[in-house]
């Protein structure tokens, strides 16, 4: 189990972004959640299979069509899982 924090940059705020993402989180069978930060970015915590999480991650660093990502942060721990299922905050 890995635990992964994702901030997307660009133009990821009222473009469907978090609603895309918990659809392919729920998919991908990744726990966590999506929520937007104050500043214009996408916050993201994800836990899963790494094999998951990398999936996740390179979906996230596109996003949805009517988004523009112009850049993706990650951190990664081994923290144990704490999330059931994937929420939008």
């Amino acid at each position: 189990m890995k635990h992964l924090i994702i901030k997307i940059y660009g133009d990821v705020q009222g473009v469907g972004f978090r609603d895309a993402a918990y659809w392919m989180a729920r998919k991908m069978r990744v726990a966590g959640f999506v929520m937007n930060d104050p500043d214009g970015s996408v916050y993201i915590e994800a836990e899963g299979d790494e094999s998951a999480l990398n999936d996740f991650l390179t979906w996230c660093r596109k996003g949805p069509v009517t988004a523009r990502v112009s850049r993706a942060e990650t951190e990664w721990s081994d923290e144990p899982g704490t999330f059931t299922g994937f929420r939008v905050g």
